[in-house]
């Protein structure tokens, strides 16, 4: 019997240290991704770089606890951490980088039909064979945050503008499960995600009147 009560705390002891480590990267991942978009705002490079830390640890957590597809979705942030690194220190016509740029309302209109199609099919598939509260407005969040993630890469203004959407969907999402803390953190990427937008079109304004008085001197 006292063998028994001294293998029995021993994994309690054991299961308590795991849950801290993780907790632990866990928290070191929220702030890397705060890091990623504080940086992002202001078109630093080395947003890049807190992106693939952060997604790098969450790819392990999420595989830890069997959530497999978030790991896997994971995987694709951290290709794109570095693919977005690349384009903005060596991609461009003349590998300086891409510019912050704008993309007319037809090709966001088409890129969002394609997207839209794409969750509802993924929405059905989730629907009919997993146990998902919500699973077409989860599939939409999902696959428009692939999406943006890429519109993010290529430094299209509106990605912030997609983010919004995104965050308040997410929003609705997380308080009509209880998560009412992460919905709060969800209202400050909203506003951050509007602060984005502004900095962003800022940059480009000024990029297009530097350009102007280099045509005309």
């Amino acid at each position: 019997m006292t063998d028994l009560w001294l293998t029995l705390v021993e994994s309690m002891n054991a299961a308590f240290g795991e849950v801290h480590v993780m907790t632990a990267w866990e928290a070191l991942a929220v702030l890397l991704a705060m890091a990623y978009l504080l940086l992002a705002m202001k078109a630093s490079v080395w947003c890049w770089a807190a992106a693939f830390a952060s997604t790098a640890i969450y790819t392990v957590l999420f595989w830890k606890v069997s959530l497999l597809m978030e790991s896997v979705l994971n995987i694709y942030y951290m290709a794109m951490a570095l693919y977005g690194y690349w384009l903005w220190t060596q991609g461009g016509d003349k590998h300086q980088g891409v510019k912050v740029t704008t993309w007319s309302l037809k090709t966001h209109l088409k890129l969002i039909a394609v997207t839209g199609v794409i969750s509802l099919f993924v929405g059905h598939g989730m629907a009919m064979y997993t146990q998902a509260a919500f699973p077409y407005l989860d599939a939409a969040t999902t696959c428009f945050a692939v999406m943006t993630t890429y519109l993010v890469a290529k430094k299209v203004l509106e990605n912030w503008l997609y983010w919004v959407v995104i965050d308040i969907v997410s929003i609705y999402l997380y308080l009509s499960k209880g998560l009412m803390l992460t919905s709060l953190l969800f209202v400050l990427y909203v506003g951050l995600a509007v602060v984005g937008y502004f900095l962003w079109r800022t940059a480009l304004a000024d990029a297009r009147e530097a350009n102007a008085l280099k045509l005309l001197s």
